[in-house]
């Protein structure tokens, strides 16, 4: 009976428990590794799912890694972009009159012929850097030059009265302008230039009033001054630093060169008479000096294309009143 019984429990046994069935091994791309897996028919035992693979790699070594491209980088010398700086004009340095100064030295006549102003340009004016001594002595023979009328032959000028009292006329048509612009303008850059001692119109009157009671007919003001005055006109309402440009020049031309206009006519004209056209209350190269300095102070807070701007219009301001100049010898 016990054997039976023994032999009965382990067929039992048997049949609870299965051997497990062995299926073939799953295979995977991509370098993943290949497992069997087993399914087993009990009840509570079930193995169906693929694997998951895991890669692991060493930390330590990957921020070695980095530190190592790093430090390399570290190492390489690091190239630093240049920093470029602009040429800088001629009397730049000391302020937008001394430009103005260089451009009037271009206009200057070389063997007999004139420089355009046309031709006075932003690229032209870079070619130096300070001004030297010889080029301020010839800075009063530019404009003289200019006033002689641009022949470059100085003793071959030959002053009219007809002539001169055009220029006269169309002398006080400008200043007047000016004056007048300067003293009704709203604008708060042309109140620093208002009541400098420069002030030419009225002296002008005086003199013109001299030359009719000499019964001479003062003649009205001729196509030079009157194109030149509406230019003013126009160039006061669009931009104060071209306008103050001429106002500027035109001061400045008749101080350097006005000088050598009242010697000539003086002596083949007025019998050495000195009209209040070149007369000056103080000391003129202090006035002159005083409205200089101003205008610089002015023009450190313009941009450089203002700048660029007032400089050919310098060049403009000498061809108008090299203009009115000619007008004695016609």
């Amino acid at each position: 009976m016990m054997r039976l019984s023994c032999f009965c429990q382990h067929l039992s046994m048997d049949s609870a428990f299965k051997s497990p069935i062995f299926h073939p091994t799953a295979s995977f791309s991509h370098s993943q590794v290949s497992f069997p897996f087993f399914s087993f028919q009990a009840q509570y035992l079930t193995l169906d799912k693929p694997p998951t693979i895991l890669r692991c790699s060493n930390s330590s070594t990957i921020s070695s890694t980095t530190n190592g491209n790093n430090n390399n980088m570290a190492g390489l010398p690091v190239k630093k972009k240049r920093k470029r700086y602009r040429k800088q004009y001629p009397g730049e340095n000391e302020g937008i009159t001394e430009e103005m100064r260089f451009v009037a030295m271009r206009l200057r006549n070389i063997k007999g012929k004139k420089v355009s102003s046309d031709c006075v340009s932003d690229s032209e004016t870079d070619t130096e850097n300070t001004p030297s001594d010889q080029e301020k002595e010839d800075d009063s023979e530019t404009v003289k030059s200019d006033e002689n009328g641009g022949d470059g032959e100085a003793e071959t000028w030959s002053p009219t009265m007809e002539g001169f009292l055009k220029y006269l006329v169309d002398s006080k048509f400008v200043f007047n302008t000016i004056e007048r612009i300067i003293d009704e303008s709203d604008d708060v850059a042309y109140a620093y230039f208002r009541k400098t001692g420069l002030e030419r119109s009225a002296g002008l009157s005086k003199d013109l009033e001299w030359f009719s009671q000499r019964d001479l007919v003062v003649p009205e003001p001729s196509n030079p001054g009157v194109s030149y005055v509406n230019y003013l006109e126009e160039l006061a309402e669009k931009s104060a630093p071209l306008f103050l440009s001429h106002f500027y020049n035109i001061y400045f031309s008749h101080i350097a060169g006005g000088q050598v206009i009242a010697r000539k006519v003086s002596d083949q004209l007025l019998e050495g008479t000195e009209l209040e056209f070149y007369k000056w209350k103080g000391d003129v190269q202090e006035s002159l000096k005083d409205v200089r300095k101003n205008l610089n102070m002015l023009g450190e807070h313009w941009s450089r294309d203002d700048r660029n701007k007032c400089l050919k219009e310098a060049a403009k301001s000498f061809k108008f009143l090299g203009q009115i100049v000619r007008l004695i010898i016609l």
